[in-house]
């Protein structure tokens, strides 16, 4: 059952958001269960905690997020309310309960309790997967988001150490578009859509194999080699 979370499969190279799967193993558009059904699964199998978070609504035809705002930056993948966090549940009895009121509200995994995540721009981010690869590096997920980011889940405590491993690395952290995602941070999970952008994807899907997360200092080099690459472009 871990292998098929989501319905996706690993990638290893960028595609627009709504790009079907081809040949080369780029993403392939999100397919399969159910917002609920995928949120269920998340906190039975992954032991995840889990929020909702906004839905996108239709207003005389138009497609609106339902936090109202007219030009929402990301329309059905963001927080609900001020006080989210408190509603984040690792239970599945109780994420059913949640989605079955509102059934379109978008999967939030809130960062700093599981897993950390390390967030960074989409280039980089399959630079990196690549390099990573070579070598033979241990994994987390890594989801891929429709607003061109992507983001490494690693073991909790990353937004400590990460600013000091970019600098012994010999970068100044604010000059990577590198960022941490801990305590009162948020990924948008899959299938979340982000409006008419897309849907997040995984990149490397949940499975068995990546239950057990890196730290961020197995991932840093080569994250902050790619950040480093892009940014002088």
């Amino acid at each position: 059952m871990e292998e098929t979370i989501a319905g996706t499969s690993d990638v290893t190279s960028p595609v627009g958001s709504d790009s079907p799967v081809s040949a080369a193993g780029q993403i392939p558009q999100q397919r399969g269960e159910s917002l609920l059904d995928t949120a269920v699964r998340y906190a039975e199998e992954r032991h995840w905690d889990v929020v909702p978070g906004t839905w996108m609504e239709s207003e005389d035809g138009v497609q609106r997020c339902s936090c109202g705002e007219l030009q929402c930056e990301r329309p059905g993948a963001h927080p609900a309310r001020p006080d989210w966090a408190t509603q984040a549940t690792g239970s599945a009895t109780v994420a059913r309960r949640l989605w079955s009121k509102q059934s379109k509200a978008s999967i939030l995994l809130p960062t700093g309790r599981t897993f950390d995540a390390i967030d960074v721009p989409e280039t980089a981010g399959f630079l990196a997967l690549a390099r990573m690869e070579r070598m033979e590096l241990t994994l987390g997920p890594v989801t891929c988001t429709p607003d061109r980011r992507m983001q490494f889940f690693v073991l909790p405590g990353a937004t400590l150490k990460v600013p000091d491993l970019v600098r012994k690395l010999g970068w100044p952290p604010a000059s990577l578009d590198l960022v941490a995602l801990g305590e009162g941070g948020y990924v948008a999970a899959p299938p979340t859509r982000f409006g008419s952008k897309g849907a997040a994807q995984w990149a490397c899907r949940p499975t068995a194999a990546n239950r057990w997360l890196p730290d961020a200092e197995e991932l840093i080099s080569p994250l902050a080699y790619a950040c480093g690459r892009e940014g002088r472009r």
